[in-house]
Order: C-alpha cells, then structure tokens, then sequence
C-alpha cells in the first residue's frame, strides 16, 4: 500500500505559494519564493533523521545534547526548474550532495525523455530527497525516481511544490514505498497536461524564459 502523502499546512508555506500563484510576480521574487518554500518544506522532510545523545561544553557547564546520528543525504533535483528549490534546500543541510536528472517532455506524446543523470559517488549510502516544483502528470518525478533506484540509495522521498491528484495518484501507484511531500494539492490537469489552477511554467518563471 502506498505512503499517505504529506500536505504541507504551514500558514508560512501557503502563503508563499500564494504569492509565487500570482502572474504579476516578477522572476526575481519567484525564484526567491522558490527557495524560500523549498526550506520550509525541507524541515518537514527531514523531520524523521534519526538523533544520538552526545556531552558539550557550553560556557556555564557540560549538557547532554543531540545530534544528526550519521545520516547522510543526497538531494536530487529534476533539471531545469528543480534547481530552483536547491539553494533554500543547502541552507538547512549544507553538507548534502547534490546528483542531477535532465528529463524533458516530449511535445507530442507528452512523455519525459531523458537526456542527463548524474549521482553522488557514495549514492547507496544516502538517503535522497528528489526535487521539483511541479507534479503534473508524474512522467517526471517516476522516471526520476527509476534512475534514482537504479544506484542503491538506503531510502527516496519526493518533493514538491504543487502537485495535480493526477499525478500524485501516478507516483504512488508506481512507487509505493516512496514518501511524498507536497506544498499545495490542486484541482485537475488541464487537456494540455498544466496543473489547474497551477502557476504556469515553473521552469519558465524561475529561469524568465519562455
């Protein structure tokens, strides 16, 4: 049975994406909202790293504290517009690594085709969190995530930002054990594959390019 995915309800997040909905925002404040939400929402996927007890000095006197127990993460964006959530994402882990999936859609059939992947050495000692705004159809985010099983990672979480249940329903059926994080869950696709209400072309936005 697949993972129940986790609908971000943070007032901070929902109302960043509000403002990055908005056709008026300007590419600069997009691409900042971008990183911006991908931080927030990171505190949340990252909520289940495992903790060990350590001793530390402080000023006044020794505490018992904790720690990171040793995890080691890998983030994965979806080349383009998955780069936008990677700068917000290394503000909370800066030690992660950082792999990359170039996957376009085909104009005609609709169908992501891959054409870059490239993977942190130590990959299968990872656990990776694959990154990108917009779930549509799924296309993406499930060939991302193939390639991404192909190299042994200990876990694969999936983050969004705004997710169609189309495509969200597509991702759990093809990777049940995978959990799934998303901003904001919107109505439908439209008949050509956009997310209703969505924002429009992330990859776009982020990058101002059309």
């Amino acid at each position: 049975m697949a993972k129940e995915p986790f609908i971000m309800d943070h007032p901070l997040i929902q109302h960043k994406i509000s403002l990055l909905r908005d056709k008026n925002t300007s590419t600069k404040e997009f691409r900042e909202l971008i990183s911006e939400i991908a931080m927030l929402m990171c505190y949340e996927a990252t909520r289940d790293l495992p903790l060990k007890a350590v001793e530390i000095e402080t000023p006044i006197a020794t505490a018992k504290a904790h720690i990171i127990a040793g995890r080691k993460i890998a983030f994965v964006p979806i080349l383009r517009a998955g780069l936008g959530m990677v700068d917000g994402i290394l503000n909370m882990v800066p030690s992660a690594k950082i792999g990359h999936v170039g996957l376009y859609r085909d104009p005609e059939t609709l169908k992501p085709v891959e054409y870059y992947c490239k993977m942190p050495t130590d990959i299968s000692e990872r656990d990776v969190i694959v990154l990108d705004p917009m779930l549509a159809t799924g296309g993406s985010a499930i060939d991302a995530i193939n390639l991404v099983k192909k190299y042994g990672p200990r876990s694969v979480k999936f983050m969004c930002v705004i997710a169609a249940p189309e495509g969200l329903a597509a991702l759990q059926e093809a990777h049940p054990d995978v959990e799934i994080y998303v901003g904001a869950l919107d109505e439908r696709l439209n008949e050509n594959s956009y997310i209703v209400p969505g924002l429009g072309d992330a990859g776009d936005r982020i990058f101002g390019t059309k």
